[in-house]
């Protein structure tokens, strides 16, 4: 049988494949209607491959609507068919992803980033950790509004920032040593974070809500609007910013 971890990886890579397809199909079509069909084909696909698959668990979608449900079951699948629609929809951008994560009996226990234009898909259980960064920390934030706190860090640390589009590429960006914080402050969801974190523990980062608490998923209101990923030995130095 495949594994939890296996069909994370397996399933956030097929539905990025089906994204650069529809990328192509629709290249000369408006950037609208390239994230509608974006966002509904990557949706239908996970929804049907998860219920072949898993046809226990439950699912909470971006796109979904939201079962009641899945408060009170053991396994829920936490995914995001979809993340970075603007720079889906922009021909040429490569920051945008694919999430899948597992949410089971309390804590995250896969997940899986794709990052289809980059022909990459992180995944648990083994992710290799990122190679030293520079001395000036690079703190990554939103390339049109970053939030105030994550220029705050950056002057207390001493760094320099990164813009990107998505959380997934973002935290992604992290993982792979393009960058060294991610700070993010309100507008997000459980499934902007669910597999991002999942694969940035998996890494050996330090994840933590702003205020330093445990990052918590599968509750009633699914908005979970702060978050700090880092390599572990900035993250007194972050807290010492985001938790004042």
């Amino acid at each position: 049988m495949t594994t939890d971890h296996e069909l994370a990886g397996r399933l956030a890579t097929e539905a990025g494949a089906l994204l650069l397809d529809v990328r192509a199909e629709l290249a000369h079509a408006t950037a609208e209607e390239r994230k509608a069909a974006g966002d509904k084909r990557s949706h239908e696909f996970l929804m049907a491959a998860l219920t072949a698959e898993r046809p226990d668990d439950a699912v909470l979608s971006e796109e979904g609507v939201d079962d009641p449900v899945r408060l009170a079951a053991r396994r829920v699948w936490i995914v995001d068919p979809l993340d970075g629609t603007r720079e889906f929809s922009e021909l040429g951008r490569t920051d945008w992803a694919v999430h899948v994560a597992l949410w089971e009996a309390g804590e995250l226990v896969a997940g899986a980033v794709s990052l289809p234009a980059q022909g990459i898909t992180l995944a648990t259980p083994t992710v290799v950790a990122p190679p030293a960064g520079p001395d000036a920390p690079r703190v990554v934030v939103s390339r049109t509004r970053p939030p105030a706190i994550a220029l705050e860090v950056r002057d207390a640390l001493g760094g320099t920032l990164v813009e990107m589009g998505s959380a997934g590429a973002k935290v992604a960006s992290v993982v792979q040593g393009l960058s060294d914080v991610y700070v993010h402050a309100g507008g997000q969801y459980e499934w902007d974070s669910a597999a991002p974190v999942a694969v940035a523990r998996a890494a050996g980062l330090f994840t933590s809500r702003l205020d330093g608490a445990p990052l918590v998923y599968n509750q009633r209101d699914s908005k979970l609007p702060d978050l700090i990923v880092c390599r572990p030995e900035l993250a007194d130095a972050v807290l010492a910013v985001t938790a004042g």
